[in-house]
């Protein structure tokens, strides 16, 4: 028999194929459900060894030797094939959407803090809650940023895997989590009833830059960090997709666990690794102090080799407050030199008795808290001021600097918004400046060094023409921003066509950046319409776009046809028309005819929709381009559909607004209230009826208590 190896069978990657193995054909069917049995059970210890322990003992040609025997085996005799068999990664073909599963217990989540004088206050909570003035030992580890997953163990076997959801209930995304390698089909302990462990899909940065680096070629969208890869892998409804992307998962809880005793949160990382589950293993906090205090000053020889040391051994018990603290600096030194990112440290009480007697507050554990870490700022020269036109024809300044490692990422481009905000921090061309990135994300110029001013320094002013067109660019009304007017500008063709396709819009992913500015320098397309006007032919023409990339484009683009009438009237980029608004208008008009023949009085008297929005609406449907556009895109195909309507009317005479982090995603919040008939809005206003509040919460809040409007957790909303 001939078996031929596919990187379906090596998600992980793949080494030259193997012979087949002839001898099978001799063995009884004992033999071969023994051989079976043995071949899985040594892959499983192999495994380990590579994914748990990162030390194999055996070559990559030897593991898939071994494989591939399994596999001829197995395809021989498909009865034997056992649900923890080191084949069954990747099963089943693609989902119409993952379905909904329960949590025995809530997945909660942590108080947050930027301040080490909050691990004090911590601390003494606890004291005082505990009526002790006695040292109350503490377990600090790595606060991942990651996508939270539970896996579920019934009779040590994988039987389930649920991401966080709303903390009781979220997806099933088993299918897609059995992909995973590192992620044990079954534990090494067989006896155990139930184990559910919980922890965070990560990626890796090194598998997040190869990830990014192939999106690229393939004219794809690519992420903007690791942890919204991880997410999106974990999410894909084909597993084979999610079978490619490098992930890998660290568990620091568990949920129900039947047959094993924990007496310390320490003792947890020795009890996952020794069923086979990855876990950050504990240090001494003496060793941390010792190898890591002085990482700044090492050679980055010397760093990555402390790191190696230490990459998976970073958790600790400390006895005091201020060791958790000398944690919190230390591992805030070396989190860039980590392989993952970290926002911050956990710190939980050690004893699992005292996590009891402690129990939770809210929907938080009073045992357990975590410390965020600050953005971190750079100083840099900006070598020159650019001028980005976006869609509507707005054009912001951008400062093109120096590039400068602020936070473990290189920085060279920031946002300065506008010309008032340019005339606020005196920003020019030659400054040196102090950088952050904003939420430890977005880049921007925090102050400028006057001291350190070139002396023929010239103020900066955004000119008064479009640097694409040509076109003289204007202020509207009560604006600060100057924008192009002109209809036929190139950049706000380009812009206006990335927003049409995007995934909240029209959502044709297989259409990235990159494609949309060949086709619009090569005049394949020059209006929404002509996306739908594409040919093989044209497409094969472009640079980097093979047939099956052209064919997976088209199927992108057909398959985006079918779209709710909200969806599509936010793609069309009417100015001040965005999600929520769009959806007032669908709810309202029901179908894009109706929508076409809007007065300004009508929209005036939906919920939600201001004179202003209503003037752009009307400005847009009076333009003949842009109704015939609209026709354009019906009669090639587009079918904008009714959205459904809400299951419930008992909150059909309430506004929320929501503001602040809150547990579950903003768009599951959104999605409860207008299923109960409730309508969000994007700002508070004394029609707000609640104010749906979640942690760091700013000005939405300031001004919902100046009115007096309520607010809501998201666990009161629920019980509203």
């Amino acid at each position: 028999m001939t078996f031929q190896l596919t990187k379906r069978h090596f998600p992980q990657g793949l080494v030259d194929p193997l012979p087949p193995l002839p001898y099978i054909l001799a063995m009884s069917k004992q033999e071969i459900k023994q051989s079976i049995s043995e071949l899985a059970e040594k892959i499983r210890k192999y495994d380990y060894q590579y994914y748990i322990e990162d030390n194999p003992s055996i070559t990559d040609r030897e593991y898939d030797k071994l494989y591939a025997e399994l596999l001829s085996l197995e395809k021989k005799h498909p009865e034997f094939i056992s649900a923890d068999s080191p084949t069954q990664r990747v099963s089943g073909g693609v989902k119409e959407g993952f379905s909904k599963k329960e949590h025995r217990t809530p997945m909660l989540s942590l108080q947050n803090s930027y301040n080490t004088d909050d691990i004090f206050a911590f601390y003494e909570r606890l004291q005082k809650f505990l009526e002790t003035d006695k040292p109350i030992d503490l377990f600090c580890e790595l606060k991942f940023d990651g996508l939270a997953m539970e896996l579920v163990y019934e009779n040590s076997i994988l039987t389930g895997a649920i991401t966080r959801g709303d903390g009781q209930i979220g997806e099933d995304v088993l299918s897609n989590i059995k992909t995973i390698k590192q992620i044990p089909l079954s534990l090494k302990e067989k006896k155990l009833p139930l184990f559910e462990v919980r922890g965070e899909v990560i990626m890796t940065k090194a598998a997040f830059s190869e990830l990014n680096e192939q999106h690229q070629e393939a004219g794809l969208n690519t992420f903007a960090n690791p942890r919204n890869a991880a997410a999106g892998s974990i999410r894909q409804l084909d597993p084979e997709v999610t079978a490619k992307r490098k992930l890998a998962m660290f568990a620091y809880a568990t949920g129900v666990v039947e047959g094993i005793q924990i007496q310390r949160q320490s003792e947890l990382p020795g009890v996952l690794k020794n069923l086979g589950i990855k876990a950050m293993q504990v240090s001494s906090i003496e060793d941390l102090k010792k190898d890591l205090s002085d990482f700044d000053q090492l050679s980055e020889k010397e760093k990555q080799k402390r790191i190696k040391k230490y990459e998976s051994a970073l958790s600790c018990v400390v006895s005091s407050p201020e060791e958790a603290v000398e944690y919190y600096e230390i591992v805030n030194k070396i989190r860039h030199q980590l392989n993952f990112d970290i926002d911050g440290i956990v710190i939980k009480v050690n004893s699992v008795a005292l996590q009891e007697e402690l129990g939770f507050i809210a929907r938080s554990p009073r045992w357990a808290s975590s410390a965020k870490f600050e953005p971190e700022q750079g100083e840099t020269i900006i070598n020159d001021i650019i001028i980005q036109v976006g869609r509507t024809g707005a054009l912001t300044p951008v400062a093109v600097m120096k590039p400068c490692l602020v936070g473990g990422v290189t920085v060279s481009n920031a946002t300065l918004h506008n010309q008032d905000e340019i005339d606020r921090k005196d920003v020019r061309v030659g400054d040196s400046v102090i950088i952050q990135r904003a939420g430890d994300v977005i880049p921007e110029v925090v102050r400028v060094i006057q001291e350190k001013r070139p002396k023929d320094s010239v103020a900066f002013k955004i000119p008064t023409s479009c640097p694409a067109c040509g076109s003289k660019a204007s202020k509207d009304e009560g604006e600060v921003v100057l924008r192009c007017h002109n209809p036929t500008c190139q950049a706000k063709l380009k812009e206006g066509l990335k927003h049409f396709v995007s995934r909240k819009a029209m959502n044709i992913d297989k259409l990235g950046e990159k494609i949309i500015e060949q086709l619009v320098d090569h005049r394949l397309i020059g209006r929404f319409s002509d996306i739908y006007k594409l040919k093989e032919d044209k497409l094969l023409e472009l640079e980097r776009q093979g047939k099956k990339s052209v064919d997976n484009l088209l199927k992108s683009i057909e398959a985006s046809k079918d779209v709710d009438l909200d969806r599509f009237i936010y793609s069309l980029g009417i100015r001040f028309v965005g999600e929520q608004t769009a959806k007032s208008l669908a709810h309202y008009y029901k179908n894009i005819q109706k929508f076409l023949k809007a007065t300004e009085e009508e929209l005036i008297s939906i919920d939600d929709i201001g004179p202003k929005v209503a003037s752009s609406i009307c400005q847009a449907l009076e333009s003949d381009d842009f109704k015939v556009e609209i026709l354009n895109l019906i009669e090639t195909g587009v079918r904008p559909q009714k959205i459904q309507e809400a299951s419930s009317k008992e909150w059909s005479d309430f506004t929320f607004v929501i503001t602040g982090s809150l547990p579950v995603a903003r768009g599951e919040v959104k999605k409860y209230i207008e299923d109960r008939g409730g309508k969000v809005s994007g700002s508070v206003s004394k029609k707000t009826s609640y104010l749906v509040l979640g942690e760091d919460a700013g000005s939405k809040l300031q001004r919902a208590q100046s009115l007096g409007v309520p607010t809501l957790s998201w666990e009161e909303l629920q019980s509203l």
